[in-house]
């Protein structure tokens, strides 16, 4: 296992991060760090935070405690787009393409939307992308008659069009087949082979186990293990609380 990173190692640090909805603590003092290359894994329930800790991160949501740091600077209440500038993106659990544009437009606007110093994407990377993700040959399609998996690659394509530092993954393997399974977690950790931060939030155990360093498990807003897959499967708590009881070897 990788072992957290070091404070000089350290490209995304998460510092007692708070966040509420009312009188509810979505999260409750969530800490971990992430450096460069690295893939942490974040597990859990439905309705312990996951989603949650990813939108804060992303600056969908503001902080209501705690900090959220990157490259050594504190991103307060920075919006979305000055995040993707500074080399964050994300993908969606549902994706959110512009329906009415075609697939080429739509990771060509969030090229230009989001791009930060040094990082201009011109025609030939925008198609290099769409290649690489299998796109190229919907380019000219709209996105609203793409089906479910290939919106997630046009969700993808268009996080990467920003060329992010660090990519924040909401359960892009939801509904795949087994080999589109397959194909997305060699895209992912082709990406961190390149030195790319990923934070993946995923159910699927057996997806996460091809891709990630370390995950941390969950629970109402609280982690409850970090450590290796293989551990967190054997850990008496992480049982009881998100695999129902049923040890997993």
């Amino acid at each position: 296992m990788s072992p957290e990173p070091s404070s000089s190692d350290r490209l995304l640090a998460v510092d007692r991060l708070v966040k509420r909805f009312g009188g509810f603590r979505a999260l409750d003092g969530v800490s971990f760090a992430l450096g460069a290359g690295e893939v942490l894994g974040l597990v859990g329930p439905n309705g312990s935070g996951k989603t949650t800790c990813i939108n804060t991160i992303s600056g969908l949501y503001p902080p209501d405690g705690g900090a959220v740091r990157f490259a050594g600077q504190t991103l307060g209440g920075l919006p979305p787009h000055r995040r993707a500038r500074l080399g964050i993106n994300r993908t969606f659990q549902s994706p959110r393409p512009f329906a009415s544009l075609t697939v080429r437009q739509n990771v060509a606007l969030a090229a230009a939307y989001g791009r930060r110093h040094g990082a201009d994407a011109g025609p030939a990377d925008i198609a290099a992308l769409l290649a690489e993700l299998e796109l190229d040959g919907l380019a000219e399609r709209r996105a609203e008659d793409l089906n479910s998996a290939q919106q997630k690659q046009l969700d993808l394509a268009r996080a990467l069009a920003t060329r992010p530092r660090l990519l924040l993954v909401d359960e892009l393997a939801a509904g795949l087949n087994p080999a589109e399974l397959a194909r997305m977690a060699e895209r992912l950790a082709a990406l961190a082979g390149g030195g790319m931060a990923l934070l993946v939030v995923e159910h699927l155990l057996g997806f996460l186990d091809r891709l990630t360093d370390r995950v941390i498990v969950m629970n109402a807003g609280r982690e409850i293990f970090e450590g290796t897959l293989s551990e967190a499967t054997r850990d008496g708590e992480v049982v009881r609380v998100f695999l129902g009881g049923e040890h997993v070897g």
